[in-house]
């Protein structure tokens, strides 16, 4: 069921819809603390979701929204599931994105 709810929200989070894209990263920020470790199988699906599009965006609410999301993670989560997906992402981004996910990281 989690591999279910998660590859609908993958999808909604590369939405071209704008106002789609930010309420599905707001809904994932209030179903991380509830969910927290037990998105271990899902989160290398979730991250890059998360990150690619939205923590570059020149949108400032999705912008907010994936910055809270990655707050959120990082808060919930047990680290050391985040160390992985966020230097391989890491590696290929570039802008604020890059920036953002390296003070993670550090």
């Amino acid at each position: 069921m989690l591999f279910q709810i998660s590859d609908a929200f993958k999808s909604r989070l590369h939405d071209s819809n704008s106002k789609v894209n930010q309420v599905a990263l707001e809904t994932m920020h209030k179903m991380i603390p509830l969910l927290k470790d037990s998105l271990s199988p899902v989160i290398n699906m979730l991250i890059p979701a998360i990150v690619d599009n939205n923590l570059n965006s020149k949108n400032p609410g999705i912008y907010a929204a994936a910055t809270n999301v990655i707050q959120a993670l990082c808060q919930h989560l047990d680290r050391s599931l985040l160390l992985q997906p966020f230097c391989t992402k890491a590696q290929f981004l570039n802008g604020k994105a890059k920036q953002d996910l390296t003070e993670k990281l550090a």
